[in-house]
């Protein structure tokens, strides 16, 4: 498969400041890739510099082989989808759908067999003839995904194009963004501040932090192998400690916590990160002679969430919060109810550690 997207040491500087800093990536043809970080991170600056919006300060955007950097986006034959829909409120669906292959002065009978196979993709065949303020939210960010999709772009690059919607519609479309992207093969890139848009959708996401790529992975390597504390803080939800390293134990202030991968023997200070999946949760009498006595702490639960499939419990853990997610069938079983009294156990395998205060590159 040909790489035909590359960006090498690619930088922005506003003044002083710099909002991307020297990021380099490549991109396989096909491939859907997810910008993913907290706002202000340069995700966005990175799509402008893509699609010729926003002027590169160093380094290159490679399409293809050839530096692209000097081409207006008009040259560059990518598709964009912003969050704001900007559809021609006087023009109908179809006109809007038809407009960027007018511009390119295709044929009446190209254009409208063209519109024909948007409308069809995105099952808006009976609503062609409606202006877009009679269309509701998801239905004119279908038109402008489509809109994107006719020329047929070699990359269809979208900034948070379903920030605007209300949840269930969000969910529902970035569905119909992944399967139009499977069936047309074609290269996406996707901004989003939304962790669970990103790794639900992705081949790929590129985790941003302060212009530069913390972590770029399969969404499942991204979740269950965060390379630091930022990505493990940012990217679904984690319990930290902070303490000591001597070869396999960790001191806290409160604890010491056996962990599976033993450091230095000299003491380093670390940070500790668990999901809160991996925490088990036992009724205090319940047998715990195969568990690392260590890792068994007393807790009281305060605060009971029912997320769905699972449970969210908060537990005070001596003052300290501490949120473990049990599954509701076992939840409903074991009849767990806020203020009961338990025990959460630590396996020293669920524990990621990273050096205290460091970020990976």
């Amino acid at each position: 498969m040909s790489r035909n997207l590359r960006l090498e040491n690619l930088t922005k500087r506003y003044g002083t400041v710099t909002a991307v800093d020297r990021v380099n990536l490549e991109i396989e043809e096909g491939e859907f890739i997810c910008f993913l970080g907290p706002s202000g991170c340069g995700k966005t600056t990175v799509l402008r510099m893509i699609t010729g919006f926003e002027t590169v300060t160093a380094g290159n955007v490679l399409f293809n082989g050839k530096v692209i950097n000097h081409l207006i986006p008009q040259k560059r034959e990518f598709g964009i989808v912003f969050q704001s829909y900007a559809l021609f409120p006087n023009m109908t669906v179809e006109q809007n759908i038809a407009f960027g292959l007018r511009m390119r002065k295709m044929n009446k009978q190209a254009i409208a067999q063209r519109v024909e196979q948007m409308l069809d993709l995105v099952g808006l065949r009976d609503w062609r003839k409606l202006f877009p303020a009679q269309l509701s939210g998801g239905q004119q960010q279908r038109v402008a995904l489509v809109r994107a999709l006719a020329p047929d772009p070699q990359v269809l690059l979208l900034d948070e194009p379903l920030s605007a919607l209300d949840a269930k519609i969000r969910v529902r479309l970035r569905a119909e963004v992944k399967r139009l992207q499977q069936e047309l093969k074609k290269t996406m890139i996707y901004v989003t501040h939304d962790q669970e848009e990103a790794l639900s959708i992705a081949d790929r996401v590129v985790v941003m932090e302060k212009g530069q790529f913390r972590q770029v992975g399969k969404p499942i390597d991204i979740y269950k192998c965060p390379n630091s504390d930022f990505v493990a803080d940012f990217v679904g939800t984690s319990n930290f400690f902070k303490g000591l390293r001597t070869d396999d134990r960790v001191r806290t202030e409160q604890w010491e916590f056996k962990v599976a991968r033993a450091g230095s023997s000299h003491r380093e200070k670390v940070a500790l990160a668990i999901r809160p999946e991996k925490i088990e949760v036992f009724r205090p009498g319940e047998p715990t002679n195969h568990l690392v006595l260590s890792n068994l702490l007393p807790g009281r639960i305060d605060v009971v969430t029912f997320l769905g499939a699972a449970v969210r419990l908060v537990v005070n853990m001596n003052g300290e919060e501490v949120i473990s997610d049990v599954i509701e069938k076992a939840f409903e079983q074991r009849g767990f109810k806020q203020g009961d009294d338990i025990l959460l156990y630590f396996p020293p395998e669920g524990f990621l550690v990273y050096p205290e205060g460091e970020s990976a590159a």
